[in-house]
Order: structure tokens, then sequence, then C-alpha cells
């Protein structure tokens, strides 16, 4: 361990407080994302949206959420991860409050662009504190834990989501979002203290920041680690993007049972971060996401050879799901913290850039499916299966070249 994170580690927070923070602070993507799709369809109707609109308040928050990142995590590396969370997270919960009274859908996409901004430093601060505090393969382990929070919010939002959008409408799904932001923004303020071992004043200076980013976007070690991130993470926003449209609209599923399918998927992931910590201490990281590749395609090849064989149920997606979300959970926890691991001085910076990778690939896949979404099952189910082949092939080949430790 170097001196900086061996002192972190002594003076800082404990590992119970880091986890929290992960916790919570990863937790407002699923928050974010899990909690509102019980209500799109509802609002899509209420506010007289098309599909590509009702696909824009997801796509608007994407893009907003990668662009972002490539500002904070600069910033934060400059000014300290405190700061920009503060910032971040205010814009945040006053962003929620707006898409909860959002009076058409064009104010709701505006939100959800600034709600996505607000995220975005939420996001870049959480990784790289986690750099600022441990090795990357303790990282790892810590983070593990943080993601087993971020699985129980994943868990509890959808269901929250639906009974509040079944009991009250979609605004009151809404308003809890901006409760959550408000009640993090209130942990972060009492409870985390700055965690960057020190600034760096000159990294927002731009000959520093393109240097860095270019040294960053080089490294092959970044790229393989990113890249999974970005895979697994398309296979997971693919199904969730989507899923809302199938199961309610098409399989004739209600907003409170979908809400507990998804958070059935939530459970399979917290197991697998259970997994992940084991594997990660047997087998190291890289091993650890190549045992887990196999679980995410026997999902993602299930999922959607049932479809093509003519199957069309709700378990015939939701059981394999269950298979790929297990693998999730091993993937996300190592390929998010290895991919900043060789950055201990620019881990803000690093951490923006993955996180812009994996926010510009769920962009994409927001505007494919505004298109692509027909009435059937079949973008949901061969999505998840083409996401699940190119994980495995990015596990089994980039990854694996990389050193095991």
């Amino acid at each position: 361990m170097s001196a900086s994170s061996s002192a972190a580690v002594a003076d800082g927070p404990s590992k119970a407080r880091i986890a929290l923070a992960l916790s919570l602070l990863l937790g407002l993507q699923p928050v974010t994302t899990d909690l509102y799709l019980p209500a799109l369809p509802q609002l899509t109707h209420a506010l007289g949206a098309s599909m590509s609109m009702a696909q824009q308040t997801m796509a608007a928050l994407l893009l907003a959420f990668g662009l972002s990142q490539l500002v904070w995590g600069p910033v934060a590396d400059r000014i300290g991860r405190r700061p920009v969370l503060l910032m971040g997270l205010s814009l945040y919960a006053l962003a929620s409050l707006a898409c909860a009274l959002a009076p058409n859908v064009e104010m709701l996409v505006l939100a959800r662009f600034v709600q996505g901004l607000g995220m975005g430093a939420a996001i870049v601060c959480a990784r790289a504190l986690v750099r600022d505090l441990y090795e990357p393969s303790e990282g790892a382990r810590v983070m593990a834990w943080g993601m087993t929070g971020l699985g129980l919010l994943a868990i509890v939002s959808p269901s929250l989501g639906g009974a509040m959008t079944s009991l009250a409408g979609w605004r009151a799904a809404l308003a809890v979002v901006a409760l959550i932001g408000t009640a993090v923004l209130a942990f972060i303020f009492w409870r985390l203290p700055e965690t960057a071992p020190r600034r760096r004043r000159d990294a927002t200076r731009p000959g520093v920041l393109v240097g860095n980013l270019r040294r960053i976007a080089g490294n092959r070690v970044f790229l393989a680690w990113a890249l999974l991130t970005s895979c697994s993470y398309a296979g997971l926003f693919t199904m969730l993007a989507s899923s809302s449209f199938v199961y309610i609209d098409v399989l004739g599923v209600d907003p409170s049972a979908y809400g507990l399918l998804l958070g059935s998927n939530s459970l399979a992931y917290i197991a697998g971060t259970f997994v992940c910590r084991r594997w990660v201490q047997r087998h190291g990281p890289v091993g650890a996401v190549q045992h887990a590749a196999f679980l995410t395609l026997a999902g993602g090849a299930i999922m959607a050879g049932l479809t093509a064989l003519g199957l069309r149920s709700v378990w015939a997606i939701a059981l394999p799901q269950l298979l790929f979300a297990l693998g999730h959970g091993v993937h996300q926890p190592v390929s998010q913290t290895a991919a900043v691991g060789p950055f201990p001085e620019q881990a803000g910076t690093a951490s923006a850039l993955a996180g812009f990778m994996v926010a510009a690939t769920a962009y994409v896949i927001g505007l494919w499916l505004g298109v692509a979404l027909d009435g059937t099952v079949r973008p949901l189910t061969y999505g998840v299966g083409f996401w699940s082949l190119v994980i495995s092939i990015v596990a089994w080949t980039l990854v694996r070249r990389l050193p095991r430790a």
C-alpha cells in the first residue's frame, strides 16, 4: 500500500462508514432509474408523451450524467471530493423536486438533465474516494460492500416506485426521489470528511487535463476494465430502460408486481457482491470476472434463446435475468475499482472518464430503444443476450491478459 493510502486509512473514516457512504452515493443511480421506471408508463400517458419522448427522459439523464463526470472528476482532483459532493447533491435534490412538479414532458426532460448533472458528482467522487483510501485489491472488497448497500436500495426502489405510482400517482414516486437525495446530502454534510490525500491545483488546466485524459485513455489496464464496466452496465440498462414497457404494457404486469420483479434482480445482484468478495480473495480481480462471465453468458443466452423459440412469458425473462444480475454483482465492484487503480494522483479524472464511457454507452442504448421498442419482448431479450456475449468476450480476452494481482 502506498504511503498516502496508508495515511488516509489510518486517519480517515472507518471502513463501515465508507461502505455506507458508497452505498448512498452509488445508490442514487438505481434510485434515479429504478424508482422512476414503474412510473414511466403512467407519466407517459399523463403528459401525452410519445415513446421517443418517454425514452428521452432517460436519455437526457444519462447524457448529462456522462458529460458532467468529465467536469466533476478534474474539479474533484483540484478542490477535493467533499465540496464537489455537496454541490452536486444539492443540484440533484433540487432537480429531483423539479421532476415531480414538471407540467409537461419537455420540462421533465430538462429537469432530468439537471438531475443527471448532480448524480455525476456523486458517482465520480464515490469511485475516487475508494482509491484515495485503499489499494485496488482491498478497494474492490470495500466497493463490493458498498455495492451490497446499493443492491438493497435497488431492491427497495422499484417496489417503492411501483407502490407509490399505484397508490398516489407518478408525481408522488418522483417526490420520493427528491427526499432520498436530500437525505444523502445531509449524511455527506455531517458524516463524510475530505478523503483526497492532497489537492492538485493544476488538475483543471487545459493542457494538464488533456494530457491526463490521453494518458489514462491510452492505458491498457484502464481500457480493459472500463470497457468491462461499460458493457456490463449496458446489459443492465437495456433491461431497465425497456422492462417497464415490456412487463407492464406487453405482458400485462401490474406496476407494483413489476417493482417486485426488479427487486428480485437486486437480490441476485447483492448475492453477486458477496460472491465477488470471496472470488477476489481466492482468484484475484482478473480471475473473479472470468468466472462471473459464465453466469453472465448463461443468463443472456437462455433469455435470448427462449425468445427465439417463441416462449413469451414473464418468467422466460425474469429467471435468466437473475443469472445476469448475479454476474453483474461481480463485474461492477471489480471493474470500477480496477479501472481507477493505476491513477492514485488522478483518481477523480480516471473515475470521470470511466463513468463517461458507461453513460455514453447507456445513452446510445436509450436512443436505440426509443426506436426499437415494438410491442414485443425482443428488444429486451435480444439486447441483453447481445451484451452478455460482449461482456464474456471482454472478460476472456482483454481482461485475461492483465496482471492477475
